[in-house]
């Protein structure tokens, strides 16, 4: 979750909501007969009272599947008041859900919010109406969308399947799916899903990436800096058997490019880096999770690419590579790289920003994975 923030494109965080309902449409790589949702406030001004919440499979654009629709309730009451910088859990929810599934979550906001504690960069449709609308089922009365999510920070399954544990994928704008398809559920970690549900590893994946992530820096822009945020996104969920590790590149970057965005960009080196991931697989180790390390993909022809980052990048991935201490290493750099210049991505794979991958970069990123290592 991040602090509230215009985003890359125009959301609702920062003007948040009132006498209004939001519904978010968020794609499960589990299954259960049973659903919980968690709600946070963590960068809220006040407290967040949320006034009415459904759950249902959802349909197309707005709407969502007839018969479907299930009141939410918290210790058995329909309404909820989340303290600032907290957050509240539902209680459990029956309603059968199969892995591959997308559920719809509403939420009404009778009073006003305040700015919003939210994802920015979903990569999915978000839909906002006047008035109360969480049991519509046809949605025709939510006019607005963003690609952002508003306080919801999980969504839990239980019953059903056993899932075997979870893996999480850990970083920045690459694995929050900047470039993929909106809606389509084409980001690296949605593919890797399909991959391990296609080889009969019932595995459910979890994508913990925010746009523009710090390694070690906190941003008003992209959220908390990773060593920081790495207990509360991947040691403290539910069953956790590994995580990927790929994030770097923006503290590489931001130093060489002076956008307001882009701060703090203090000058980061390799060093830091490895004293930072060091620390992140110590933690995972110490909570019996297998860590994979990730390499950092070329960036040549971006904003901020210069001999001195490329540098960086370079001895970055060779300690990733070489160094053993992650239990197993996905090579998303060779995987990804131009067979003409290696500083540069794909083009077959390059969203057109020289950074991000497309939809077939992700789909590639998701075959570079070793699934045995997981």
């Amino acid at each position: 979750m991040q602090r509230p923030s215009s985003g890359f494109e125009e959301n609702w965080a920062e003007s948040g909501f009132a006498r209004q309902s939001i519904r978010q449409t968020v794609r499960v790589t589990g299954s259960g007969t049973a659903v919980r949702i968690r709600l946070s406030n963590r960068f809220g001004n006040r407290p967040l009272v949320v006034s009415a919440v459904s759950l249902a499979l959802a349909g197309e654009g707005a709407a969502v599947r007839p018969g479907t629709v299930r009141e939410v309730t918290f210790d058995g009451l329909t309404a909820v008041t989340v303290p600032v910088g907290g957050e509240v859990v539902t209680d459990a929810v029956e309603l059968t859900v199969q892995r591959f599934d997308s559920l719809t979550v509403t939420l009404y906001f009778d009073s006003p919010t305040g700015p919003a504690t939210f994802h920015a960069q979903a990569y999915a449709h978000s839909f906002r109406a006047a008035g109360d609308r969480t049991t519509d089922v046809e949605g025709d009365g939510f006019t607005e969308q963003t690609h952002s999510w508003y306080y919801l920070s999980d969504v839990e399954l239980s019953g059903g399947e056993a899932q075997h544990g979870t893996v999480v994928a850990f970083g920045d704008s690459i694995t929050d799916g900047f470039g993929s398809t909106v809606g389509a559920n084409f980001r690296y970690p949605d593919r890797l899903a399909e991959r391990l549900s296609a080889a009969g590893k019932p595995w459910a994946v979890i994508n913990a990436g925010i746009g523009g992530n710090l390694v070690l820096h906190d941003s008003s822009w992209y959220g908390d800096r990773a060593v920081s945020r790495f207990e509360r996104d991947v040691l403290d969920k539910p069953g956790v058997r590994s995580v990927i590790i790929f994030a770097g590149l923006n503290d590489i970057g931001f130093s060489e490019a002076d956008l307001e965005t882009y701060k703090p960009n203090p000058d980061v080196t390799v060093s830091e880096l490895i004293a930072a991931y060091r620390g992140l697989i110590a933690q995972a180790h110490g909570r019996g999770i297998k860590v994979i390390g990730a390499t950092i993909l070329p960036f040549k022809g971006s904003e901020y690419h210069t001999p001195r980052a490329e540098a960086k990048r370079i001895a970055l991935n060779e300690w990733i590579r070489v160094s053993g201490e992650y239990d197993a290493v996905a090579d998303f750099d060779k995987a990804l790289a131009s067979h003409d210049d290696p500083e540069v991505l794909l083009p077959a794979y390059d969203c057109g920003d020289f950074k991000h991958p497309n939809d077939a970069g992700y789909r590639a990123m998701a075959a570079a994975v070793d699934l045995d290592s997981l």
